[in-house]
């Protein structure tokens, strides 16, 4: 009974989260959400609801935009895991005739007959089951469903059965299946409390609300929705929000004059859709196959020039700019050898790291504690006459690193850079001051070796850190950035991203 109320209670918590992050949009100039409500939408879908205003809402997983999103919170205090045969079980989202499949397919009938224009999201702190279908099926970049993948082969195949028992279970055919499973999303990849908090705030501040100091025990933002919930207020637009906020007294004061923001993403957040908080993104999710670039697209061929057009074209806009890159490490790294140190412009990046917060290359006075680099020199069997670079500032990579160039005899020499006193870990960089100091050092480091005609890096590292790096490119030479294979199934090594210069 305990744990029923505390998932209760926490669920209720994490649902007013996804409400208040969501309708603080509202206050936003560009005018793109135009409503959001809470429990209010078809039933199992009606956690919360935004809309969008006409031509101005995110792109779905095939380039269309949508007009609509519902989303549907489901907590577990417990760890768990869930599969396709799951979703036919009304016990799976505590219902006791209907199914996730059944609200979803009555979603969107109502909303998106044609499969086109609202998506529904569950949104779930459960992961999905390792050797499951469903996992398989779910593309990573979008958290969709790989509809290329569900209808391939007959009957008699994993997925034909599976399509059967889909198609069956909600007594319509493939076609409908087919309109239906374009709408899903399925998100596994929750943050915790304290990372939402800190995301939260970093929204509030956006637009002129106050944040909740982690300090403070509670969230004083989840008692407001309960209020609100009594009263039967459980939807707001533009104007009454904003009276809502002021109401409450939820204004921190005028917001500053906005900078220039730009994003450039090459893959899905878990919940912090870029295209919605960022109005000007160069969006690359589209060239790539989860985390892998597609076959036939090149690094350098395909993205780097519209890279450098994107943010050549945003530097225009003003001196000031913030960047969010949710992004690979080797775009990271070219960005930054675009507005490098000699384009005179003033550049904030986001940075995720122990929270959500903008790093410049000055944010803070140099502390002479923070830890500094060592670099060690290491001469590899194939006697090649090119230098490699392994930066392990969050965890050590020098043995992948290491595996990786025993088939590259053109590489003779790794340089392994680490922080001092083992001190790598996902906190090590404290801020932007600190992420310019330990660029500028592995860049005069690298420039004390002899090297051959191209650098070749490897980096485990915040991706502040990566673009500081980028903007020294010019001094580092040409430069090619390796990308890990986060996942495994292409075998868990390094292969050649972008090259520079």
């Amino acid at each position: 009974m305990a744990d029923a109320v505390l998932a209760r209670q926490q669920g209720d918590d994490f649902q007013a989260r996804m409400f208040w992050l969501n309708a603080a949009l509202l206050l936003r100039g560009d005018g793109m959400v135009t409503k959001v409500a809470f429990e209010t939408g078809p039933k199992a879908f009606d956690d919360v609801v935004i809309d969008y205003a006409p031509g101005k809402g995110p792109l779905d997983h095939h380039g269309k935009r949508i007009s609509r999103l519902h989303k549907q919170c489901k907590w577990h205090v417990k760890t768990g895991d869930f599969g396709a045969a799951d979703l036919l079980v009304p016990k799976f989202i505590g219902g006791e005739k209907h199914s996730f499949l059944n609200r979803a397919r009555d979603a969107q009938v109502a909303f998106a007959p044609t499969g086109e224009g609202a998506m529904f999201e569950l949104l779930t702190n459960w992961n999905l089951r390792p050797a499951d279908l469903l996992r398989k099926l779910i593309r990573t970049e979008w958290n969709a469903l790989d509809l290329d993948l569900l209808f391939e082969g007959g009957p008699g195949t994993a997925m034909g059965i599976l399509r059967a028992e889909w198609a069956n279970h909600l007594c319509i055919d493939e076609t409908e299946l087919r309109k239906l499973a374009r709408t899903l999303v399925l998100h596994t990849r929750l943050q915790s409390g304290a990372q939402l908090r800190d995301q939260l705030n970093d929204r509030f501040a956006s637009v002129g609300m106050r944040q909740i100091s982690s300090a403070q025990t509670g969230f004083e933002y989840d008692d407001l929705i309960r209020k609100l919930h009594a009263q039967g207020r459980k939807e707001f637009d533009r104007k009454t929000f904003g009276e809502l906020v002021r109401d409450e007294n939820l204004l921190a004061g005028p917001l500053k004059p906005e900078k220039t923001i730009v994003g450039v993403r090459s893959f899905m957040h878990p919940i912090d859709n870029l295209s919605v908080r960022v109005a000007d993104m160069l969006d690359l999710v589209g060239d790539f196959d989860g985390r892998y670039l597609k076959e036939g697209k090149s690094w350098n061929g395909d993205l780097l020039p519209r890279v450098r057009d994107f943010i050549v074209d945003a530097a225009k806009q003003g001196d000031h700019i913030r960047l969010v890159l949710d992004a690979h490490v080797s775009l990271a790294f070219a960005v930054g050898s675009i507005l490098n140190v000699k384009s005179g412009k003033s550049i904030e990046i986001e940075q995720r790291t122990d929270g959500k917060r903008f790093w410049k290359r000055d944010d803070v006075p140099v502390d002479p504690q923070w830890p500094v680099i060592d670099a060690e020199r290491i001469e590899m069997e194939n006697g090649g006459s090119e230098l490699a670079v392994a930066i392990g500032l969050t965890h050590d990579i020098v043995p992948m690193a290491k595996d990786y160039l025993r088939s590259r005899p053109d590489i003779g020499t790794l340089l392994a850079v680490a922080l001092d006193k083992g001190s790598a870990s996902g906190a090590s960089v404290k801020s932007g001051s600190h992420a310019m100091k330990l660029a500028e050092a592995v860049t005069a480091a690298v420039r004390q070796e002899k090297r051959g005609s191209t650098l070749h890096v490897f980096i485990a590292a915040p991706n502040g850190f990566t673009f500081f790096l980028g903007q020294q490119q010019q001094a580092l030479g040409r430069t090619v950035v390796y990308e890990w294979d986060h996942d495994g199934p292409r075998g868990s090594g390094y292969s050649e991203g972008i090259i520079v210069g």
